[in-house]
């Protein structure tokens, strides 16, 4: 429906100026948890790029659909071999699921996994093959071999239907109804894949968003083994951001939004309904909205200009033709619910949905919010982080850092680009941005280092380490100001950072995302990860390689480039191995600090260094004086990664500092054996 304040002026040319369309700012955000683990691993070794230049044929190229769409039948034809070859067992079969092709020549292929027919959650995998058709590597979800006791069901499918009912009622959902039926699946994200149920509940959360609520199910126990929110979330306000381009499409005499140079992505009015599509925006002219959030044209526009914007952004930085590649666009739906003070990301729907705000006045439709919601999509359609446990947060975090870049690559001087989120939606009522990247924890709720229980905390808060990490990449730490706007970013262990500039952190951040990252990585995997981008990228050896080492200790993960681990003050050390028993009891290694006074810091740092295949079987605790355990890294985090080599911050303001203090260690799972090869406690 068109408000009657609108406005329109006829044009045959598909791209015009678009009067006053407004830029209406909001933020969308995701959920998260989990814990720590494992070292970042060296990538392979490349020779050293000169003056920050990335590596001749390292990038990826810039696929059509149709070359996009010939490598994955390539890839397709030959899955039976690959499975082969990745000694997968007879009843595993691999489903292709991305495809991306550097400019060397190597192919990195992103499979799912299915075992006896049934889905294998949690199995997923990127193999990277090289010119020569040879493996090269794998990153994969999970290690462990899937070989559930039994693909029989001693559940009945109903008992898990009805466990997930519960699940969304605790969760306070309003009028929640299966939306999918208990499907029989491995679930493979756990240590021992299992036969379990999944099944989807639908009706809305309890802010009124659409709810597509998945939970599995043992389906030889019923215990409740994971649940995720697959509709991803956001809040915010409205702001201007005047005079832009968009492009419509002319039939006959009538124009109606949908980008025909953007894979036919469209905008549609809900009018305040909140299913189905909704009615598409068209028109006499070429004119939409008024820039007042009351013309309904105006939030129509906005999201049309944000849509086009990632579409580009995607496109020109980094070679992908639309969230999925294949040149498809999204679709957006403005005007949804009524109040409602959220904007969203659905799978199901493949679009973006946007609120109008409290009392109708402030659409969540601006450049970063758009660009949030539809990385989203992105990261569905790649990595696919689980929606839940620090994948979640880094889920969260992935829609931050790139609905920030996109804001920079818009260059929109009534929106200019900055490390804030939602600056201009007023959320808090006094001006201030809902998160910031510099210093999460500005907001008041954010964190801005790793520590072992994060990923016990909402992923909007537990997002901050990583949005943290990718600011100190790209500017460094301490006082600056960028377009206009002061920062001041802190490190965990007091150490300076020197940032590599955007353009290259963002590169190394898609990169990690696209061939790294699978859907239970964590923040230790997203250090390997963005490792391993940044020495196929720039060298092992490169500035660049030793920045992101100290970008990520900037925030308690890993080790500075160095191998401090922080904050200079006072060490001690044990360099004794100490053999770690398979599936056996715990193990320690001992240091006695002495001449300090008082407490022990909120900052302790303790450095870890354990050799060990699959660390997922380690637990790993700091012992104080006093017995009190502190989980470094919990048992079954850390997946299929080999060794500890980190860095982790402890607050252990209310230990006595002077004492023996000590790190322990169980393996608890066979087949797999390592060692303590020393630790340190640092004392900033």
């Amino acid at each position: 429906m068109r408000d009657s304040s609108s406005h329109r002026r006829t044009s045959h040319t598909r791209t015009t100026r678009r009067a006053a369309a407004v830029a209406l700012v909001g933020v969308s955000a995701l959920i998260a948890a989990a814990v720590q683990s494992g070292a970042a691993t060296a990538a392979p070794e490349k020779a050293p790029s000169a003056a920050g230049k990335v590596i001749p044929g390292a990038e990826s190229v810039k696929l059509t659909p149709a070359q996009r769409a010939e490598l994955i039948r390539a890839a397709d034809a030959s899955k039976a071999a690959t499975a082969k070859d990745l000694g997968l067992g007879a009843k595993e079969k691999l489903v292709v699921r991305d495809v991306l092709k550097d400019g060397n020549g190597t192919v990195h292929t992103r499979y799912e996994r299915t075992y006896d027919g049934l889905p294998v959650l949690g199995g997923d995998l990127v193999v990277e093959s090289t010119k020569a058709d040879a493996t090269a590597s794998v990153v994969k979800a999970g290690r462990a071999a899937v070989t559930p006791a039994t693909t029989t069901a001693k559940l009945p499918a109903a008992k898990a239907e009805t466990q997930a009912l519960a699940a969304a009622k605790a969760e306070d959902a309003k009028s929640p109804d299966v939306n999918r039926a208990p499907r029989k699946v491995i679930w493979a994200a756990s240590d021992t894949p299992t036969l379990a149920y999944e099944t989807v509940v639908g009706g809305f959360q309890h802010d009124g968003t659409p709810q597509e609520l998945h939970v599995i199910t043992d389906a030889a126990t019923g215990e409740k083994l994971y649940e995720w929110e697959a509709i991803e979330t956001g809040t915010g306000n409205t702001v201007y951001s005047g005079t832009v381009d968009l492009t419509s499409t002319q039939s006959g005499s009538t124009f109606n939004l949908t980008d025909g140079a953007r894979g036919n992505h469209k905008t549609y009015n809900l009018n305040r309904g909140t299913s189905g599509t909704g009615t598409l925006f068209s028109g006499p002219d070429d004119i939409w909205g008024n820039g007042s959030p009351s013309n309904l044209e105006s939030a129509a526009a906005d999201a049309h200009y944000g849509a086009a914007l990632t579409w580009d952004y995607y496109k020109n930085v980094h070679g992908r033709s639309g969230i999925r590649g294949d040149g498809v666009g999204a679709y957006s739906r403005v005007h949804y619910g009524n109040n409602y003070v959220n904007a969203f990301w659905s799978d199901g729907c493949f679009c973006m949905t946007y609120g109008d705000g409290s009392g109708n006045a402030n659409p969540l439709t601006s450049i970063d919010v758009a660009a949030h919601e539809m990385t989203h999509g992105l990261t569905s359609n790649t990595a696919g982080l689980n929606y839940s446990g620090e994948s979640g947060g880094l889920n969260e975090a992935t829609s931050d850092i790139f609905g920030s870049t996109v804001e920079f690559y818009a260059a929109n001087s009534s929106d200019v680009g900055d490390y804030l989120i939602g600056e201009e939606i007023n959320i808090n009522g006094d001006g201030t941005p809902l998160r910031y990247m510099d210093k999460p924890s500005r907001d008041g709720s954010s964190k801005d280092s790793w520590y072992s229980g994060l990923g016990s905390i909402d992923v909007h808060y537990s997002s901050g380490p990583a949005n943290h990490f990718f600011y100190l990449l790209s500017e460094g730490s301490g006082t600056k100001t960028i377009n206009g706007v002061s920062y001041d970013s802190p490190t965990a262990d007091g150490l300076p950072v020197t940032g590599i500039g955007r353009d290259k952190a963002e590169k190394i951040w898609f990169r990690a995302l696209t061939t790294k990252f699978t859907s239970t990585t964590n923040y230790a995997a997203a250090r390997t990860g963005t490792l391993a981008a940044t020495g196929e990228l720039y060298g092992t050896t490169s500035a660049e390689y030793k920045a992101v080492q100290d970008a990520w200790a900037g925030v308690a993960v890993g080790a500075r480039s160095d191998g401090g681990g922080g904050g200079g003050g006072t060490s001690f050390e044990n360099t004794a191995d100490v053999a770690i028993p398979d599936n056996g009891a715990a193990v320690t290694s001992s240091v006695t600090v002495t001449g300090r006074t008082g407490n022990a810091p909120s900052n302790l740092q303790v450095a870890v260094d354990i050799t060990h295949t699959y660390i997922g079987d380690l637990q790993v605790q700091l012992v104080a004086p006093d017995g009190t355990a502190y989980t470094l890294k919990g048992y079954n985090t850390g997946g299929s990664a080999d060794d500890i080599n980190t860095t982790y911050t402890v607050n252990a303001s209310s230990e006595v500092a002077n004492g023996a203090w000590q790190l322990r260690v169980q393996d608890n799972a066979a087949r797999d054996t390592g060692r303590i090869n020393g630790w340190k406690l640092t004392f900033p």
